[in-house]
């Protein structure tokens, strides 16, 4: 009897972990939502369906155009808080202590005299479902999240071809295929 009452209070444990994880970067930007020093920036899924839909429709015989299209539509939503009014160093240290290390992967990493920048993923299944921007310096802080369901081609041309925000910065890191 006991075996059948602890095994769905264990899986209640572990989705209950899950969920808190899922959660440290919403905690953060809503941590911070109403503080004036912060901009703040959400771009839904139903927008960037409505930029890809639009792309495509107009893109005529442009392949190019038709690709971006499709892959705006992969992006399912854009979360940006950012401030250049505070000690950056100090939101990055507190944003990077928020998240949960084994669930990130880093692919670019860019230290300096009192600034950093680190770009991660958070992937499932083979594919990058969140790419992750956080870089602070004094008096500058930037945390970018997109979701989505991306490969790394994807993103290497959401780097070269959009003008989405933090993307400029992935750009002039490594375009290999992980």
């Amino acid at each position: 009897m006991k075996k059948y009452i602890l095994i769905p209070l264990l899986l209640l444990a572990f989705t209950i972990k899950v969920q808190a994880q899922d959660d440290a970067i919403q905690r953060f930007f809503s941590k911070y939502m109403e503080d004036d020093r912060f901009s703040r920036v959400y771009i839904s899924p139903k927008m960037m369906q409505m930029a890809g839909g639009f792309l495509k429709s107009n893109a005529g015989t442009d392949k190019d155009s038709e690709d971006l299209g499709e892959l705006i539509q992969k992006v399912k939503g854009i979360r940006i808080l950012s401030s250049d009014e505070v000690d950056g160093m100090t939101f990055y240290r507190e944003a990077m202590g928020t998240l949960t290390k084994n669930k990130y992967e880093d692919l670019m990493i860019v230290e300096d005299k009192g600034s950093s920048l680190k770009f991660m993923v958070r992937e499932e299944g083979g594919l990058v479902k969140e790419l992750m921007m956080i870089s602070g310096e004094a008096g500058d802080f930037t945390l970018l999240s997109m979701l989505g369901s991306f490969t790394y081609e994807d993103l290497n041309m959401l780097a070269e071809k959009t003008d989405i925000p933090g993307m400029d910065l992935y750009g002039k890191g490594s375009k290999g295929v992980k």
